[in-house]
């Protein structure tokens, strides 16, 4: 898979997707191109942002750059059509389904946005011709997409078969199966006169999956009743 972040600080990147199982992986699963947003500026300065029209502080990265330098990461594609994702706070939220979807496009392109946004025009525009998707990874604000994008870029790379050692690894996640993932043990038995639920030391894998599966309905239940919520709604017809 390839994914190209569009992004005014290109230094940015790789940055932490070169640790652990991701950076293993980059060059030969996934590869990674950096498009500058000011390479396309159009004056002597490398300027990209003006003052908004209509006042107000801040500024607004141009739409004429903008365009060319999501232009020029299409091209890179060769006429294949990759998820295009804006990450912006007035996005839809991030979650592990939005995740799938975008893996299974032919590739990624991702633009981070900076200072007060950017040109609506732009935005409309990719929309219209080529689905830009506006994705937010939560209600708060920061000061560019550079962080989502690569919080995008991890989630969905955890879905590319090859990437995780133990396949299983996902589907046992936290989402995975709408609910929020149950506690996990390991050596000692013992530590601190705690021990390890029994039922994990049995042997018995059709107890040990129900153990666990409860666990997961009782642990989204107290601490995320909204995904609880959703959880009943969609299984409600086999009972929960």
């Amino acid at each position: 898979m390839l994914i190209t972040v569009v992004t005014l600080f290109p230094e940015m990147f790789p940055g932490p997707l070169t640790y652990s199982l991701l950076g293993k992986k980059l060059g030969t699963l996934w590869n990674l191109k950096i498009v500058n947003i000011r390479d396309f500026s159009d004056n002597i300065w490398h300027k990209v942002d003006d003052t908004p029209y209509g006042g107000g502080a801040g500024m607004v990265l141009k739409p004429n750059i903008v365009h060319d330098s999501l232009s020029y990461a299409l091209s890179l594609y060769n006429g294949s059509n990759p998820t295009i994702v804006y990450m912006t706070p007035r996005g839809q939220v991030f979650n592990s389904n939005i995740a799938k979807k975008i893996v299974n496009n032919e590739g990624i392109i991702i633009l981070c946005g900076r200072y007060e946004g950017i040109d609506q025009r732009v935005i409309d525009f990719w929309k219209t011709n080529h689905n830009l998707v506006e994705i937010s990874i939560g209600d708060y604000v920061l000061f560019g997409g550079e962080i989502p994008a690569m919080v995008l870029i991890e989630t969905c790379l955890r879905f590319i078969p090859g990437i995780m050692h133990n396949s299983e690894s996902v589907m046992d996640e936290s989402f995975a199966i709408d609910l929020l993932e149950y506690p996990q043990y390991t050596k000692p038995a013992i530590w601190c006169g705690n021990s390890v639920p029994s039922v994990l030391l049995s042997g018995n894998h059709l107890e040990i999956a129900k153990w666990r599966t409860e666990q997961s309905k009782q642990i989204t239940k107290a601490l995320r009743p909204d995904l609880w919520k959703k959880y009943l709604e969609l299984h409600s017809d086999n009972g929960g």
